[in-house]
């Protein structure tokens, strides 16, 4: 369910409410919910929140989340009890709705891994790329430093994670891990990967282990909410429309070359961690 005008408030009076985006940040809920509603059927409303138009910082956003970022949630049925921030979201949506820890852990030491894992993303990779692709691709003009101190840093996480999903299938868990809110986590920022000039192809267990989530029905429809179709930025996509569109590949080359010299530059060498 969804509001197909400018949000101004909420719509709903009951269950969960997602106001969200298609960013990386934003899937983190939209996917959450998606494999709650499949595994048991939990049903939610969404809103699109247009960040481009800044409805994330009008007066009734803020009142529910205050630092006017999205994803928000709504428990409705926990008195409008607001949630902020994707991981704290996560964490909720696991702990009162996920009763048989689909999702989730109950011994200590797996949800202490998780919880690693989730903070390494929230601390490291998701700020490190989103400055990487500011400079490697939104602004007008090219500058070196930034431009490669941040795209390397964001390869240096990449080749960690890598390295963790060696011999995995998943982020946290025994043995070869479980499917769980720290894949979730993370999925959206490697998905959008292409975006700051990272090539997911440089990191094997994480190409794979991309593959292995792209590929759940749940994590597809997380990906269109709320705008009916995945973003056109997603690796997948990206690739899609650089094979198919000689121009958008063309476009690419400027901003590669770009990178490779500010690399240059700098004496940049890749090393991880």
């Amino acid at each position: 369910m969804a509001s197909g005008d400018r949000p101004t408030g909420l719509i709903a009076n009951k269950g969960i409410e997602l106001l969200t985006f298609g960013t990386p940040n934003g899937v983190k809920a939209s996917i959450m919910l998606e494999e709650l509603k499949e595994t048991y059927g939990m049903d939610y409303t969404f809103q699109g929140i247009n960040i481009m138009q800044n409805i994330q910082k009008e007066p009734w956003f803020t009142k529910l989340g205050p630092n006017g970022r999205i994803p928000v949630i709504v428990d409705h049925d926990k008195g409008d009890y607001a949630v902020m921030e994707g991981l704290a979201i996560l964490n909720y949506l696991t702990k009162f709705y996920d009763p048989e820890h689909k999702f989730s852990f109950t011994d200590d030491l797996d949800i202490c891994t998780a919880e690693q894992w989730m903070a390494w993303q929230h601390g490291g990779m998701g700020p490190m790329q989103g400055q990487a692709g500011q400079y490697y691709r939104f602004l007008k003009e090219r500058i070196p430093h930034p431009t490669q101190r941040y795209v390397g840093e964001t390869e240096r996480l990449y080749g960690v994670l890598d390295a963790r999903l060696a011999g995995r299938d998943y982020i946290a868990g025994q043995g070869k891990g479980k499917y769980s809110i720290a894949d979730i986590n993370t999925f959206g920022w490697v998905n959008g990967c292409g975006l700051a000039g990272i090539n997911l192809e440089q990191f094997p267990n994480v190409y794979a282990w991309w593959e292995r989530v792209r590929a759940r029905p749940a994590v597809e429809k997380g990906l269109s909410v709320p705008s009916g179709a995945p973003s056109p930025f997603g690796w997948r996509e990206l690739q899609k429309k650089r094979a198919e569109d000689p121009e958008a590949a063309k476009a690419e080359e400027p901003l590669k070359e770009a990178l490779e010299a500010a690399k240059k530059q700098y004496n940049y060498v890749y090393k991880s961690p």
